[in-house]
């Protein structure tokens, strides 16, 4: 398997690509920051601003939030250039306690919140037929949090979307970077991190479409005649974790004191216990994990050499987050054996091989010349 000779992400990485120089397109895209007009950005959201007061009824804008780090600096911004914001969270039905604090502590920033809760038993089925059908836990979550902002953008007449980052993302045109780009299906197919799959792909006699009607968003129509638009805000500000973290602390969010349930940041991922599963099975599917990215971000930014990444990984292992698993099979009803037998239905055999005298799967060159394979 190839890596970034400059950070550690592997070549089997969604949307990453390795060029000649053995550099990916991650690290490079980070490296031309330095040579955006941040002031000119600036200046173009202030017109995104006035565009969505301009329309405004009511509230100004949709902000999607968990209540995390980044959630908390989006908020702020927002707050800081005069938008009045409806926050929109998607409950997960297993926020933990301190997701639970962080959320309560964004919203007494100074916004109005809508707590979305799905059907436990929906949410239930459809987390069970995603694992099944892609090896994905995620899924519904991604469905309900692409779907359900937009559908209360166009229930309550909100002009904008905002949501943080998404660095694939590019503007189609300059009057995009002035006001927002137009939302439709296409996009929320493309973007939506749902292997492509809408609401409707998942009807069935396990789940009704009466049951799925969360995670349908506006159609076109609606979209359209509403004029909803969007924007990321990471395209109009610098975003760097330490930046957002040190906003967010600052403003009484509050980071894991036990250390990363998975990946390298302790202030990352921490209010859902089923998202450090969405990460785990990375491992199977493309022979990295969440530690991979956080590290190879760390590298890039500088604050870490790529040397140094690769011995954290070392330490770290394959970061299996047994509790979690745990938790997710009593949740789904399930046995663990049963859990281990599906996802091992999706280990990727373009990158995984069994070794002739243990039997163990291993990684085909891997990083880690003598990592221990267990």
């Amino acid at each position: 398997m190839k890596y970034c000779q400059k950070c550690i992400l592997p070549e089997t990485r969604p949307n990453l690509v390795i060029e000649g120089d053995g550099i990916c397109n991650a690290c490079k895209t980070h490296s031309t920051k330095i040579n955006i007009d941040w002031d000119k950005r600036v200046s173009l959201f202030r017109d995104v601003v006035d565009n969505a007061k301009k329309r405004s009824k009511g509230y100004d804008c949709v902000i999607p939030v968990s209540g995390g780090k980044d959630s908390h600096w989006q908020v702020i911004k927002c707050l800081e250039y005069g938008l009045n914001p409806l926050a929109v969270t998607w409950k997960s039905p297993v926020r933990t306690k301190l997701g639970d604090d962080n959320l309560k502590n964004l919203v007494e920033l100074g916004v109005d919140h809508i707590d979305y809760q799905v059907n436990p038993q929906v949410e239930r089925k459809y987390m069970y037929q995603a694992l099944v059908r892609y090896g994905s836990t995620a899924i519904p979550m991604h469905m309900a949090m692409f779907n359900i902002p937009p559908k209360i953008a166009v229930r309550f007449d909100i002009p904008l979307i905002v949501w943080g980052e998404n660095s694939a993302f590019e503007y189609g045109s300059v009057d995009d970077e002035h006001k927002g780009f137009k939302l439709n299906s296409a996009w929320m197919k493309h973007y939506g991190v749902t292997h492509g799959t809408t609401a409707k792909d998942w009807i069935s006699e396990e789940l009704t479409e009466c049951e799925l009607t969360p995670y349908f968003g506006s159609n076109d129509e609606e979209l359209e005649n509403a004029g909803v638009l969007a924007i990321f805000l990471g395209y109009y500000f610098p975003w760097d974790v330490e930046t957002s973290l040190r906003i967010a602390m600052k403003n009484g969010f509050k980071a894991r004191e036990e250390g990363p349930k998975t990946g390298y940041y302790n202030y990352a991922d921490v209010d859902d216990d089923f998202i450090s599963i969405h990460h785990y099975l990375k491992w199977y599917k493309f022979g990295f994990t969440r530690l991979f990215d956080n590290l190879s971000l760390e590298i890039r930014n500088g604050r870490m050499t790529r040397k140094d990444a690769i011995e954290i990984v070392r330490e770290r292992g394959d970061d299996t987050p047994h509790e979690d698993i745990a938790k997710l099979c009593n949740f789904l009803s399930i046995k663990k054996e049963h859990f281990f037998e599906i996802i091992e239905k999706f280990r990727n055999p373009n990158i995984w091989t069994k070794s002739g005298g243990s039997g163990m799967w291993m990684i085909k060159e891997f990083i880690i010349s003598d990592w221990e394979w267990r």
